[in-house]
């Protein structure tokens, strides 16, 4: 089952959110869209099938859409929630549709704040802006994207090990125990991790806790020392290292950043 609520709409894009509540491994009849679109996953994880490759989607890893694209769907995870942004052609400018892309910790926060400002009711001005900033950051990202076609083998021990992370389980804390966890080598594990999503497994890992830390002060969390702990980063002062690292911005920053719009 689909649904969808705009959240903004303008000539030049619409901003959607789309709950999946499906639950089938089979990959569903194929469609097409007219549209350009980046499609950002906020809860879930889901597949994805476009000019002859499949790619495994979560909060780590959108998808540009191009028009005419042929494309099918799995949801063997259950359901999910993403933000789906249609674009005019002009604003575009710097995505290349139909492929999968990384999501470094800045998109996601270009993200967060969109629609952020989505709930301050001001389309035209603060909305846009926080639009434009995300194609801007999306479009100018390092290399780090996935590469298009790898062994199915390789593709399946990334997309368990990013799920490992992504949920927390208590292996995934080391390298070591989640190579084992995966039945395979360390070495094996981040050579095909790193070749496959273009950055190393502990940059993966620090991004995913980027988020969780984003999400935690977003809910008015006040203690960095106790979000540090309950991370798994060494310290506080850790903790702050890696925020400005992945995102050019100290926790308290962030706080401000995240707040709901006027």
């Amino acid at each position: 089952m689909l649904s969808a609520v705009t959240l903004a709409a303008r000539p030049e894009f619409t901003v959607t959110t789309v709950a999946c509540r499906a639950d089938h491994t089979r990959w569903s009849e194929p469609e097409t869209r007219d549209d350009h679109r980046m499609v950002l996953v906020r809860r879930g994880r889901f597949r994805r099938w476009a000019d002859g490759a499949d790619a495994d989607l979560d909060s780590t890893v959108a998808y540009l859409g191009a028009p005419g694209e042929e494309e099918r769907f799995a949801h063997p995870a259950g359901g999910d929630v993403c933000t789906s942004l249609s674009f005019a052609p002009w604003l575009w400018e710097g995505l290349a549709g139909g492929r999968a892309v990384y999501v470094e910790a800045r998109v996601d926060l270009a993200h967060r704040r969109l629609l952020a400002a989505a709930g301050g009711g001001d389309i035209d001005y603060a909305l846009t802006e926080e639009l434009l900033r995300l194609v801007a950051v999306a479009a100018g990202q390092p290399a780090g994207q996935p590469a298009g076609r790898t062994r199915p083998a390789d593709r399946a021990l990334v997309a368990a090990a990013r799920e490992a992370i992504i949920e927390e389980a208590p292996e995934a804390a080391r390298l070591c125990s989640l190579a084992g966890l995966l039945r395979v080598s360390p070495y094996r594990l981040s050579r095909v991790f790193s070749h496959h999503m273009g950055v190393s497994l502990t940059r993966y890992r620090n991004r995913v806790r980027v988020s969780q830390v984003m999400d935690r002060l977003a809910e008015g969390e006040s203690s960095l020392a106790e979000l540090a702990a309950d991370l798994g980063f060494a310290d506080q002062a850790h903790l702050t290292r890696t925020v400005r690292e992945h995102l050019e911005h100290t926790p308290t920053a962030l706080r401000r950043l995240l707040a709901p719009g006027p």
